[in-house]
């Protein structure tokens, strides 16, 4: 599978190779990055480093490939100027750098740690981010998780991949939840390598625990943006019951798309004494959807909290980030399934599920 005219890989290959040529005060290049991931293998009878077969595994990921096979087939078919400047090694002169085999392919990226993998990308991630974006307004981060369904373990268990994805739509991080437990538990060892000073970091109602706000605010200097729904019952009575009919209208906004016309109306209310760590702020988000085919109308009220003040973020603000938030789902998770058809692939051994796209 040699990469097209049209391949992403040219300006993939800007990325991954710009490593050597970087000033020290630059962060480090995507390869700088992979070659902090540990290697699985044996130092005895290695014959091609990680950091090479794992930049390969990453331009045929982009180049289209969607099997593990595939991967393989397009390094196979790489040209030697491509693999020189992943780092491969020229072991005859007349021959140039071979690509690794099939088998090698296989077997490292079954038993690379995938948390580490997914650390090390977040944090090449992060710092493009960071150079992108402006600081004029507070950082936002979102978490969700997504679970892999064709990947169906031995035990039947399936991959679950929390994620935490930036403003710009970037993942910044993601970790791999133990089948035995559930996303809950991934959340602090999740966002506890990034710099989350001043950032405000939005999550769902499975994530609305109190151990979390109490980290985010304490521990990492942020912010939070909580949904609220029946998993906390007395606080969801709580916000329900607040005379919001007397509170006046703060925000309201119109979309059409999806075959779907949507108002949302928004109403924020300081409340003190809230029985959730930090929570200074609550909001009702009020959405009436109408079917734009079948003429169908539904409304659905929404509670949200957050350790934001009225001065420190009004009404608009924070629906428009509550509105990220529910962007995950077309910014990853669509795109994971539709652009690299992620929830049709059927890898599961080892940690290969994880990090790599199928």
């Amino acid at each position: 599978m040699p990469a097209r005219s049209s391949s992403p890989i040219p300006a993939g290959l800007g990325h991954l190779a710009d490593a050597t040529s970087l000033l020290p005060a630059d962060p480090p290049g995507l390869l700088a990055r992979l070659a902090a991931v540990p290697d699985p293998r044996r130092a005895c009878g290695r014959r091609h480093p990680l950091v090479f077969v794992l930049a390969l595994a990453a331009c045929a990921v982009l180049a289209g490939a969607r099997s593990l096979t595939a991967i393989a087939e397009w390094a196979a078919n790489a040209p030697p100027d491509l693999l020189i400047r992943l780092g491969g090694t020229v072991r005859e002169p007349d021959t140039g750098p071979a690509a690794p085999a099939e088998a090698t392919v296989q077997r490292v990226l079954q038993r690379t740690d995938g948390d580490a993998l997914d650390a090390a990308i977040g944090a090449w991630l992060a710092d493009r981010d960071r150079a992108r974006t402006p600081q004029v307004t507070r950082s936002v981060l979102a978490v969700d998780g997504k679970t892999v369904r064709g990947a169906v373990r031995a035990d039947g268990t399936r991959v679950h991949l929390p994620a935490a994805m930036s403003g710009s739509g970037l993942v910044l991080a993601q970790r791999e939840a133990d089948a035995k437990t559930n996303e809950i538990t991934v959340f602090r060892p999740l966002l506890a390598p990034l710099d989350l000073a001043g950032t405000v970091v939005t999550f769902d109602a499975l994530h609305s625990q109190t151990a979390h706000a109490r980290f985010l605010v304490e521990d990492k200097n942020a912010h939070y943006i909580a949904l609220i729904k029946g998993n906390h019952p007395t606080l969801h009575r709580l916000l329900k019951a607040l005379p919001w009919r007397e509170i006046p209208l703060l925000d309201k906004t119109r979309a059409t798309a999806h075959g779907r016309d949507e108002i949302r109306r928004v109403k924020t209310a300081t409340v003190a004494n809230l029985p959730f760590p930090h929570a200074v702020q609550a909001l009702q988000v009020v959405r009436r959807r109408r079917n734009t085919t079948t003429g169908k109308v539904s409304l659905e009220r929404v509670y949200v909290i957050t350790s934001l003040a009225a001065e420190q973020a009004n009404a608009a603000e924070i629906a428009r980030r509550v509105r990220h938030h529910w962007g995950i789902e077309n910014k990853i998770h669509h795109v994971r399934d539709v652009t690299y058809t992620e929830d049709a692939s059927r890898v599961r051994t080892g940690t290969a599920p994880g990090p790599w796209p199928p």
